[in-house]
């Protein structure tokens, strides 16, 4: 089932709702829906994580007159992949896909035969990336302040070929150390000076996501990343600048270069060739 959560009805409790009016396309309003109730013996209940997938943004650079995330990839939109890696990950409520304004139900619909009875919540997001991950920490602030969510995972809505168990391992690396995020080694890259110490070259990596933190930290770093007027290019920025002190480890979990993000029309096409090779990840697990 997907939510479209309106303008307003954010609570301080996440709600199932029932007696929904079904709407055209497939869509449902109501207020913000969760399987638990943070209320009485259920509030002492282990916490939660939560997966915010971005898609919020375009089709530019791909080549693609539409939102590249909606682009078809291995019989199913591109954004389904993760959607479905996301939901199939143990121990998060909620996940929540961030929309570029206007295409809600274009997603809602993309998305049906992916989420069938589960529940994902589908919010507008900004008009940068730092503002869409802002969206999604507002939407799940009062989860966030009463601690039912303590960690939040952010991910590329254009990486379809993140395995749920990465998700698992960087929340994990989040809940130990303050933040995970994957990464993998970079050969080959020369540093723009010349003072960098022999054999440190093969310690650079390139970061991907998806990237986990501490819930609460997360929040408290972008509201002062906000104060500052930061924008960062990735959550990890905006966490490791300004996160609470106690809070700012990060730690970095191997990927693999299969976690390709689809930036250009070629990657789409390495994506299938990808998948192709990995059963596994085709049939979500």
């Amino acid at each position: 089932m997907v939510t479209e959560p309106r303008s307003g009805s954010f609570s301080a409790t996440f709600r199932r709702v029932t007696g929904r009016k079904t709407l055209p396309l497939g869509l449902s309003h109501g207020p913000i829906g969760s399987g638990a109730v943070t209320t009485g013996a259920q509030s002492k209940a282990r916490p939660r994580a939560a997966i915010v997938v971005l898609a919020a943004g375009s089709g530019t650079r791909v080549g693609a007159a539409v939102n590249k995330v909606l682009l078809p990839l291995g019989g199913k939109p591109l954004l389904a992949w993760s959607v479905e890696a996301a939901l199939a990950v143990e121990g998060v409520d909620p996940v929540v896909v961030v929309c570029r304004p206007g295409e809600r139900e274009r997603v809602a619909v993309a998305l049906q035969d992916s989420v069938g009875e589960r529940e994902l919540l589908l919010i507008d997001g900004g008009g940068t990336r730092q503002a869409s991950e802002q969206a999604a920490l507002d939407l799940l602030a009062p989860r966030i302040a009463d601690g039912s969510i303590d960690v939040v995972a952010v991910h590329d809505g254009a990486r379809p070929l993140s395995a749920p168990a990465l998700f698992s391992a960087v929340i994990d690396a989040a809940r130990d150390a303050g933040g995970g995020v994957p990464a993998v080694p970079l050969p080959g890259l020369l540093p723009i000076d010349g003072d960098t110490p022999p054999g440190s070259l093969a310690r650079l990596v390139g970061v991907q996501t998806p990237q986990a933190f501490r819930a609460g930290a997360l929040a408290a770093a972008h509201a002062s990343a906000a104060a500052a007027g930061f924008d960062g290019t990735d959550t990890a920025a905006a966490y490791a600048e300004f996160a609470p002190s106690a809070d700012r480890t990060v730690r970095v979990v191997p990927s693999t270069p299969r976690n390709l993000k689809v930036t250009f029309a070629e990657d789409v096409r390495i994506a299938e060739r990808l998948l192709g090779r990995a059963p596994g990840l085709s049939s979500g697990r």
